[in-house]
């Protein structure tokens, strides 16, 4: 039986080891992961430890299986969502190969859009791998217009 239950400070190594992971399987280069994943974990133990990074890890028998991140995004107030100055950001979505087909994702998301409720966010936004797509768009999520650029 797969539970859910929420990130701690302690879950630093697998939350960067989900990171890789996803990464790795969307093709990029191993020397570009290990100078991101280094930089990562400095980032990211603050916000673990101040909440303001979040979100739930999925086990199996004790063993993760699965994780995803979420962060509030201060954002001016927009037709969109005209009543929050905050937008929810799902990060991090990692299911392990040998579970996926479970609807681990799935719970993950649920559980993720939920918490984001709590916290008053009624908006969020995330950035889908092409394998992921799939799983969001049958949750109801929207393709949005964003477009971006890498400044050098």
């Amino acid at each position: 039986m797969i539970e859910i239950r929420p990130v701690q400070r302690q879950d630093l190594a697998v939350i960067c080891k989900h990171r890789r992971s996803m990464f790795e399987e969307m093709g990029w280069s191993t020397a570009k992961l290990d100078a991101a994943m280094a930089t990562f974990a400095e980032w990211l133990a603050p916000r673990l430890d101040d909440d303001s990074y979040y979100g739930f890890l999925a086990e199996e028998q004790g063993a993760d299986v699965g994780g995803i991140g979420l962060m509030a995004l201060e954002f001016p107030p927009h037709p969109i969502h005209p009543e929050s100055s905050q937008r929810g950001y799902i990060l991090n979505l990692f299911v392990d190969p040998g579970c996926r087909g479970k609807g681990v994702a799935k719970r993950l998301m649920q559980a993720g859009e939920a918490e984001f409720k709590k916290r008053g966010i009624h908006y969020a936004v995330l950035h889908a791998s092409r394998m992921g797509r799939p799983v969001y768009e049958r949750m109801g999520w929207v393709i949005s217009p964003e477009m971006a650029k890498v400044l050098s």
